[in-house]
């Protein structure tokens, strides 16, 4: 059984885009080692997954469920991440640094609704359905500490100068109409 391997998705936008919110350096880090890493270590526990199921080692494969959502998790929030900047020049609204989900379809329909652990917590735990990310923000320290220090307030102020309004729109009716794949 042959294992999916992931790559490391390319940016919708130049690393030097989003400054001066974020700045390259800190977009280079972030994306090509940060992400990279969980990508790495994903595709090592899928390749132990593949080698475990073909010898029925039933003990390894419950042991590799943490390394495959921590890293899977990672590797898909931070793709939804990067899709959830623009540049400055599409400026936005402010809101709470929290991810938004959308419920699907449902009795009362469709709702918004703050996730019930803030992404800072979740970095690496996906939200599964039925939730659907509208959006959601790097709140790790990894994200903004070289340029904001511990300022954490001023990345949040910042982030919401370059969160891309029409991705968390499409992203939103996409999920409500039927849940969007990443």
């Amino acid at each position: 059984m042959a294992s999916q391997t992931h790559t490391l998705p390319p940016l919708p936008y130049a690393y030097d885009a989003l400054e001066p919110v974020i700045s390259k350096q800190i977009m280079e880090l972030h994306h090509q080692k940060h992400h990279q890493t969980y990508i790495n270590n994903l595709n090592a526990a899928l390749s132990a997954q593949a080698s475990a199921t073909a010898s029925n080692d039933v003990p390894t494969l419950i042991a590799l469920q943490q390394k495959l959502r921590f890293n899977g998790g990672g590797h898909i929030n931070h793709s939804l991440f990067w899709k959830n900047l623009t540049p400055p020049a599409h400026l936005g609204m402010t809101s709470a640094a929290l991810p938004l989900c959308a419920k699907p379809s449902s009795p009362a329909g469709a709702r918004m609704k703050h996730s019930s652990r803030p992404l800072a917590r979740s970095c690496s735990d996906p939200v599964n359905a039925p939730d659907v990310p509208v959006f959601g923000v790097d709140m790790w320290e990894h994200a903004y500490y070289l340029q904001y220090l511990n300022n954490k307030a001023g990345y949040v102020e910042g982030i919401w100068k370059i969160i891309h309004w029409a991705e968390a729109e499409k992203r939103y009716t996409a999920g409500v109409e039927n849940p969007l794949k990443l």
